[in-house]
């Protein structure tokens, strides 16, 4: 059975590896609702005051990191396009940066061109394929990723965490028996990213790895790069929940999104001690629910409470005073974001 048959049957009954679109549609018909409702398709502009659009689409992410805390936030500077590669490696310099480091797009979704970049050489490489304003972020080093989902209710004093989702990076494990592309071809969250990786080790696919030695293919925590997202609900406590509270409140006009961020330990973690490397609003999932073989009647039913609460958010910040924005801002933020894609 050749790759792409095998790829095709593993998709099909994995639903975590379906289109986004797939998983998301019973759920339009929650949004015309409460579009209907409130009067305005762009309700959930009102989510997250201090966001572009309340995060579901068009913020810049630069600007999103700016809102955090300095504690709690790595090292970041923008990079405007069009730009050389001796400029770019002056403003890391005077940033006080070295490589590697973290480049990712300033608007983008679902892992799209977040690269780990080593050296001067990759570096050029990036700012000759991407097309719009970047930001470059320093390595945070830490061992362990997680995805904490935070939602406060406007007229409430204290908000709360609802999931927490572990990343483990796409990596495989030699038995001393089978060279790379085998140990790659054999699992099959590493075969999905054959097209990319087959380019990435090229010059190492046959190379036989030795019993217990393990390699990390992506060192990027998106679940479209392969990385396994690993349902960590157990780790809420009203301690976290505090922590992140306290986060989430010096964050100017936040209330309803995720926090992507490294830690040293689960210890530091309940303790707010982290780095938080992304902000995600209101088009952030609680994406504990693409636990392998998790429950999709599970999951639908979290989706649907998520989209709930993202309206209950909406409307009292509305009711505060926060309003709507428009059909023709919407659709003018949609059509720019949408030509930069």
């Amino acid at each position: 059975m050749n790759i792409t048959i095998r790829n095709f049957f593993t998709k099909l009954f994995h639903w975590e590896y379906w289109p986004f679109g797939v998983i998301q549609l019973p759920l339009v018909f929650m949004w015309l609702w409460y579009s209907l409702k409130e009067w305005s398709i762009f309700y959930f502009s009102a989510s997250n005051p201090g966001i572009l659009t309340g995060g579901m689409l068009g913020e810049s992410k630069h600007d999103v990191l700016s809102l955090l805390p300095e504690e709690v936030k790595p090292k970041t500077i923008l990079i405007r396009i069009p730009n050389t590669i001796e400029d770019v490696l002056k403003k890391i310099n005077d940033a006080y940066l070295s490589l590697p480091l973290i480049f990712k797009p300033d608007l983008g979704e679902r892992g799209w061109m977040v690269r780990k970049i080593h050296n001067e050489k990759e570096a050029q490489e990036y700012l000759s394929e991407i097309k719009i304003d970047f930001i470059i972020q320093e390595l945070v080093d830490l061992p362990l990723e997680f995805g904490v989902f935070y939602i406060r209710f406007p007229k409430e004093e204290n908000g709360f965490v609802n999931s927490i989702t572990a990343k483990e990076f796409l990596f495989v494990e030699g038995d001393g028996k089978k060279n790379l592309r085998q140990l790659i071809l054999g699992k099959d969250r590493a075969r999905l990213q054959w097209k990319t990786l087959k380019e990435k080790y090229f010059d190492k696919l046959e190379e036989i790895i030795p019993i217990g030695q393990r390699i990390e293919l992506v060192s990027i925590g998106n679940h479209c790069l392969g990385t396994m997202f690993i349902n960590a609900n157990h780790l809420i406590t009203p301690k976290l929940s505090n922590s992140f509270d306290q986060i989430s409140k010096k964050t100017k006009g936040f209330y309803f999104g995720r926090y992507d961020l490294r830690c040293a330990s689960i210890e530091d973690l309940e303790n707010g001690k982290v780095k938080i490397v992304e902000l995600n609003g209101c088009g952030a999932e609680p994406s504990h629910i693409y636990h392998p073989n998790a429950s999709l009647w599970k999951g639908v039913i979290d989706l649907i409470r998520h989209w709930k609460n993202l309206y209950r958010v909406s409307k009292e910040n509305n009711e505060q005073g926060v309003k709507y924005i428009s059909f023709q801002e919407g659709r003018a933020i949609y059509k720019k974001f949408a030509l930069l894609k």
